[in-house]
C-alpha cells in the first residue's frame, strides 16, 4: 500500500523518463486520472489509458519526449505531503520555472493547473510543481 498515491505518481513518471521507458504502468484510481489529463493538457504525456476490470486496474502511461529524445519531465516537487498539507489562494499562485513549468492544483473544482486555477479564481491544495 503506498501511502502517498500522487507523490507515487509523479516520481513513477520522472523516473521511467529518466531511463528511456516509452510507457510506465501505475496503479488504478479517479484522481490520479485526473491528475494524468492535467499532465496530458500541459504536454508532459502523450497518453494514457485504463486497463483491466474489478480489482486489478492499472492505468498505461505513455510518456512524451522532445525530438531529441528527452524526457519532457525534467523535475518535479511535491509540496503538499500526507504529513503536512499545503493550501494556496489564487492570488498567492506564482509562476513555476519563470512559466516554464506548472502547477497542479486540487481545488473544488477539480484538479487544476495553476493557469487555469487562477483564471477561476480558485484556490486550494498545491499537489506539485513539474517543470
Amino acid at each position: 500500500m503506498v501511502n502517498d498515491p500522487v507523490g507515487d505518481l509523479i516520481i513513477r513518471l520522472k523516473n521511467a523518463g529518466a531511463v528511456g521507458h516509452e510507457q510506465v504502468s501505475i496503479p488504478f484510481s479517479n484522481f490520479r486520472l485526473a491528475v494524468l489529463e492535467k499532465l496530458k493538457d500541459a504536454g508532459y504525456i502523450k497518453n494514457f489509458e485504463r486497463k483491466g476490470k474489478k480489482v486489478v486496474k492499472t492505468i498505461e502511461v505513455e510518456l512524451a519526449y522532445d525530438k531529441n529524445k528527452t524526457p519532457r519531465i525534467n523535475g518535479v516537487k511535491r509540496i503538499s505531503k500526507p504529513g503536512r498539507r499545503m493550501y494556496t489562494s489564487a492570488s498567492a499562485i506564482t509562476p513555476v520555472k519563470h512559466g516554464h513549468g506548472s502547477l497542479i492544483i486540487s481545488t473544488p473544482k477539480g484538479v487544476l493547473k495553476d493557469v487555469e486555477a487562477k483564471k477561476e479564481n480558485v484556490g486550494g491544495e498545491a499537489l506539485f510543481e513539474i517543470w
